[in-house]
């Protein structure tokens, strides 16, 4: 089996396990609206990274610029939930990385459902923001 023939394979069997997740069945519309502050940044991240949204490239962007410590573990749950929620899709592309030994990666995109979650998120933290220069920037 070639890495090609691999990607697909995984691709196949993720498509499969995705559209028949027993927890896509429980959300409401009004639970997948909302976004946690940490989803948000996921997201942020991934529409920064351009065209190489990978999940390596997320947790570093969240390290580095939001000083926050993520685990792969504690990433990968929030790209499942966020999968789940519709906000975000993901394919296994093929790896030529070397340190990766050929394993695939996921390459993530922000669907338009994770847009306007974005969209909400941001209108109410700026609604919330609105008259509080002087408390949160004291001169």
């Amino acid at each position: 089996m070639t890495q090609g023939d691999e990607v697909e394979v995984y691709n196949l069997f993720f498509d499969f396990v995705s559209t028949r997740h027993p927890s896509r069945e429980t959300w409401s519309s009004e639970t997948m609206s909302k976004l946690g502050e940490f989803e948000m940044l996921v997201l942020l991240s991934i529409l920064r990274q351009g065209s190489e949204p990978y999940a390596n490239r997320v947790r570093a962007d969240l390290e580095t610029h939001a000083g926050r410590r993520v685990t792969r573990g504690a990433l990968y749950r929030t790209l499942d939930r966020l999968a789940d929620k519709g906000f975000l899709t993901w394919a296994l592309a093929p790896s030529e990385v070397p340190e990766r030994g050929g394993h695939p990666m996921r390459a993530l995109r922000v669907t338009p459902d994770g847009l306007a979650a974005l969209r909400r998120s941001r209108d109410v933290i700026l609604e919330f923001l609105d008259g509080l220069d002087g408390t949160l920037d004291p001169r």
